[in-house]
């Protein structure tokens, strides 16, 4: 073989040589390039995932605790108001006052200071609430609708006065909190109850005790009792009272 041809055949198996390594190289490069891009594009789809997975929990944690909440507002907004337990009465006072009789008299401390006695409304219809105890819920409302009406039982005549056993500070107490305008008159010692039969034996939870009983008595201008509503039922009984005090 000649210089030249050799020298042909050595540049065309270096080409070749060349040419293969390249290749190779490029095929390598481009591999680890694909396998570069294969991760970071796992690895940003997986961070990405891993992102929507959090929002997605603390959004249903969020909710959850938002629906605790509300349900637990519903709760305490939807509670009723508990009621007083109402005793049972078994025994009425010694002193049994009757319709017709005369109304026994009382001078006692009311609110506000001074007293009331019964000369106090003398020639003058008088109706006389005795309720178990200021400002409970059935004492309250019957107390308010009495205040409501008060100014049509003075068109009838008849003037309007509470007692209780309550002391005058907590009758006072009572009526500005409720700004009721009767009279609320303070009989601790139960003297004007058990005149006017509201004191008696009750019991409740199986345990018996003295206390006072709703009553109310209507007594006429001459200061004879014309009516008298024993275990009285608070709905609808101011009405009543002040229906029979016009037809005197």
């Amino acid at each position: 073989m000649s210089k030249k041809t050799r020298k042909k055949s050595s540049n065309t198996t270096g080409k070749r040589v060349a040419t293969k390594v390249a290749r190779a190289t490029s095929a390598s490069t481009g591999k680890s390039a694909m396998k570069t891009r294969t991760t970071v594009a796992k690895t940003a789809a997986a961070k990405k995932a891993a992102k929507k997975a959090t929002k997605a929990k603390a959004k249903t944690t969020a909710k959850t605790a938002t629906g605790v909440q509300g349900k637990a507002s519903h709760k305490a907004a939807s509670k009723p108001l508990k009621a007083e337990p109402a005793a049972t009465v078994t025994k009425l006072s010694a002193v049994t006052l009757t319709e017709g009789a005369a109304a026994p008299g009382f001078d006692l401390p009311r609110d506000g200071g001074g007293s009331a006695s019964l000369r106090d409304f003398a020639g003058k219809k008088l109706v006389l609430f005795f309720y178990p105890r200021a400002d409970t819920p059935g004492c309250t409302r019957e107390a308010i609708d009495f205040t409501r009406l008060k100014n049509e039982f003075a068109a009838s005549g008849a003037e309007v006065v509470g007692i209780s056993a309550d002391t005058v500070k907590a009758q006072e107490s009572f009526r500005n909190k409720h700004q009721l305008s009767v009279p609320l008159v303070s009989d601790p010692a139960h003297q004007m109850l058990e005149a006017y039969g509201a004191w008696g034996e009750k019991s409740m939870y199986g345990r018996t005790f003295m206390g006072i009983i709703r009553t109310t008595v209507l007594v006429d201008s001459s200061g004879k009792v014309a009516r008298i509503w024993r275990h009285v039922k608070v709905d609808g009984h101011a009405e009543a009272v002040l229906e029979a005090a016009r037809s005197l």
